[in-house]
Parts: C-alpha cells; sequence; structure tokens
C-alpha cells in the first residue's frame, strides 16, 4: 500500500500518533487516518488535534480514539461524484480517503498532487500496426514509441492517472507482448491495467465488448498514440453538464475562401458572403461514455466508433461534441513523430 505512512491503529496513544506524524515527509500533510485490524475506516486524526488535546491537559499517553474526529471526510469507491471531489478541494483538504462498500479504506489520494479524481473508467486502443511509421514499428508497436522521455501510450497513462482515473484496460493486438512486458498490471503505477486482445479484427472501438473490467458508470475510450494536453475534468464536466449520453472530443479547423460566396435558392440569390470562413470539427479520437452505451457495440464484428456515434445519434441519444482548444496531434505518420519530438519540450502536463 502506497498509502501506510498515513494510517494508523486505533489501539494507538498520542504520543506514538505524534512520533507518526513527526515521522511524516515535510511536504506531505499532517493527516493520519484511524483504522481496525480489518482497515475499517474509524476517523481521522491531524496534529492540531493532538496540539488542542495536550493544551486541555490530556495525557500524551492518551489513547488517540478521545480526539480524533470520527466522522471523517471520505468518498465511495466506484460510487462518488465530481461535486464531492470539489467539495474536498473548497475545504483545501488534500488527503482523500477511499472507502469500499464495507467502510474498508482501500487508498488514499492526494489531490495536492493531482488535479482531480474523476469518477471514469478507461480504454486506451492501443492495438494498430503503425504501418506508416515503418521501419520505426518493426519491433516496436505504435503505442511503445518514444515521444520525450518515454512511450507515447505511458504519457497518456501518466495523464490519465493524473487526473485520478486509475482503472485502465488496454485494447492490445500488434507486439502486444511489448505493451504487456512494459507495464504489468500497473502496480508499480499505483494503477489497475488490464488488457483485451481480439483474435478478429473488431474495428477502432469493438474490442471494448471483451473488457470486463469496468467498474464505474462512465468511460473514457481514447487513442493511445495522441499527444495532447485536453482537460479532462472539463471534458467531463462538460458531458455531465449537458446530460450527454455521448460525448466526442473534436479539433476545430478553419477552412477560409478567398472569394465572395454568392448563396443562392434554386437560382435566386439570397446573400452574398465576402470571403467567409467555415469551422469544421475533425473527430480527436477522444471519447466519453455511459457504461449501459457498451451494450449497443455488436458482439464479434468489426465496429468502429464512427459506426457507434451514427447508431447513437439515429437512435435519439444525446451526442454531443467537446472542440479540443488544447494542444492535440495525431502521430500518424513520420512528420508527426518528428514534430512530437520537438513539441513536447514545451508542452505542460
Amino acid at each position: 500500500m502506497h498509502f501506510l505512512k498515513n494510517i494508523i491503529s486505533l489501539n494507538t496513544t498520542l504520543k506514538q500518533a505524534l512520533e507518526k506524524l513527526n515521522n511524516l515527509p515535510s511536504k506531505d500533510s499532517l493527516t493520519l487516518f484511524v483504522v481496525d485490524d480489518s482497515k475499517k475506516l474509524l476517523g481521522s486524526l491531524t496534529d492540531g488535534d493532538i496540539r488542542r488535546a495536550l493544551i486541555n491537559n490530556l495525557s500524551i499517553d492518551a489513547p488517540i480514539e478521545k480526539v480524533m474526529n470520527k466522522k471523517p471526510k471520505y468518498i465511495r469507491l466506484n460510487s462518488f461524484t465530481i461535486d464531492e471531489i470539489d467539495l474536498f478541494k473548497e475545504k483545501e483538504i488534500d488527503l482523500v480517503p477511499i472507502i469500499d462498500e464495507n467502510d474498508l479504506l482501500i487508498k488514499i489520494v492526494d489531490l495536492s498532487k493531482k488535479k482531480t479524481i474523476l469518477p471514469v473508467d478507461a480504454f486506451l486502443l492501443a492495438g494498430g500496426e503503425g504501418k506508416r511509421l515503418l521501419p520505426l514499428t518493426k519491433d516496436t508497436p505504435k503505442p511503445m514509441l518514444v515521444v520525450g522521455e518515454k512511450p507515447i501510450i505511458e504519457t497518456n497513462i501518466d495523464r490519465l492517472y493524473s487526473y485520478g482515473i486509475d482503472n485502465i484496460s488496454l485494447s492490445v493486438n500488434y507486439l502486444s507482448s511489448v505493451i504487456e512486458n512494459y507495464f504489468g498490471n500497473g502496480q508499480t503505477k499505483d494503477l489497475n491495467l488490464s488488457y483485451v486482445k481480439e483474435t478478429i479484427p473488431l474495428g477502432t472501438i469493438g474490442s471494448i465488448t471483451l473488457c470486463s473490467s469496468f467498474a464505474k458508470n462512465d468511460i473514457l475510450v481514447m487513442n493511445s498514440d495522441l499527444l495532447t494536453t485536453i482537460d479532462f475534468e472539463d471534458l467531463y464536466k462538460t458531458y455531465k453538464n449537458s446530460n450527454a449520453d455521448i460525448i466526442v472530443a473534436c479539433i476545430p479547423y478553419q477552412v477560409s475562401l478567398p472569394y465572395g460566396v454568392i448563396e443562392t435558392d434554386q437560382s435566386r440569390v439570397i446573400s452574398i458572403k465576402e470571403k467567409p470562413t467555415y469551422t469544421y470539427y475533425s473527430n480527436a479520437g477522444i471519447y466519453l461514455f455511459k457504461r449501459d452505451i457498451i451494450r449497443n457495440i455488436p458482439l464479434n464484428e468489426y465496429y468502429n466508433a464512427t459506426d457507434l456515434l451514427e447508431d447513437s445519434i439515429k437512435k435519439g441519444l444525446n451526442v454531443i461534441n467537446y472542440p479540443v482548444l488544447n494542444y492535440w496531434l495525431d502521430i500518424g505518420k513520420h512528420d508527426d513523430f518528428i514534430k512530437a519530438q520537438e513539441d513536447i519540450k514545451h508542452l505542460k502536463f
């Protein structure tokens, strides 16, 4: 457990709690979470709680149960909302304990080291051959090509983790062992990583039907070979505030015409636009949708993400777009790869 330094047994004295707080790194929040032998969360304890107890003449050998907060703030695994996380931020509470349905402490997230905690599971598409990038992809799957200091897929996984997304599934195929051997089960990154592999080609989203590890109600799907600084929190909040079934990230693309455009109704001129500029939206390869949407994807059939969008629109589902105003690059060709190597030097993730 990465958070053992911040948990303490109920059978502890104030002196022992002070010693444990004193051993915490100075950059860490001075908070301990009190648990019983089964790791059930019972309370929280700060240096301020102990200070006030001592000022009130409580013995240094008194049990921490006398001064701990018996109603600690927490979120429940797989059933919390972004509003709960925002409340932690507003109150400037950095350490967020996560408990399961039995009130057992599962982990502690430090919001001073993360942007947020999104109640989302992720599915990364990492099975393509990357033929346009040969010979670079002869022995290396495209998502494992190093951009900057690490593979591009690792940059994306680390960014998802920085938004509190720690349950991630990878759809792999071409040279899949390279990816699996590199990341394993994700334990070294404090992640839960799982893999699905196609036995037949299933398109750009069909393989999601093979995944059984989703626990949350909303799923983020993205291509693993994108270099982007998209704000996943803003994407999620836009999706929720719009009560959308699906939100698709799009790249605004403007086309300026060098001539005046005459609009007609049959032969009748109805308007004239002088050198107009039109904005179109290109698919950015990032989608967020309700987990139940997966039921609409056919099993064992070739099925693209664009098919899912078109079929959902036909069914009357609320499909909205999200313009990506941050940096975005699809690393599909050699020129893109060269550009990515230069651009990543100037990007802030």
